[in-house]
């Protein structure tokens, strides 16, 4: 036991005696030049995430628009479809017992037809969203591509001026 016990000890005296703080780097002092060019890589920077950010606000408003105007129109849909199959039931309790049967079936018609509709426009309203939810994506990546293109650009020019 007391040998583990110096053992371990000893391997943490010997963990601690090798672990030591790397030497720091040697930094140049910044030229003029250099100080100029962070300072224009900065400032474009920031414009760059600024511009992303507003295009990435624009594509989710855009996209939450499009999910309203597609809940309106379904639920423009669906209400047709009600008030013309309510219609068709009643024309039908409304017939003669002869004319009954005929009018029944000519109201069931016109409630496949109605849901069918309704169905259509449903799947016409999902289809505009989700174009919109595909443009917004395609305008974010875009944003995106553009501002870390704008950032290797300053990150180059700041090499370029430290190398001068």
């Amino acid at each position: 036991m007391k040998t583990l016990i110096a053992t371990a000890l000893l391997s943490s005296v010997a963990a601690a005696s090798f672990a030591q703080a790397p030497a720091a780097p040697v930094v140049k002092p910044a030229t003029p030049a250099v100080v100029k060019a962070e300072a224009k890589a900065d400032q474009a920077n920031a414009k760059a995430v600024a511009a992303e950010a507003k295009v990435d606000v624009k594509a989710d408003a855009k996209v939450e628009e499009s999910k309203v105007s597609a809940t309106k129109a379904k639920s423009k849909a669906h209400t047709k479809a009600i008030k013309t199959k309510t219609k068709a039931h009643a024309k039908a309790q409304e017939a003669n017992a002869k004319d009954k049967a005929v009018a029944e079936t000519n109201a069931q018609k016109i409630d496949v037809k109605a849901d069918a509709k309704a169905d259509k426009a449903v799947v016409k309203a999902n289809t505009k969203t989700n174009e919109v939810k595909v443009d917004a994506t395609a305008d974010k990546a875009n944003a995106k591509i553009e501002t870390t293109a704008v950032k290797a650009e300053g990150k180059a020019d700041v090499k370029a001026a430290a190398s001068k």
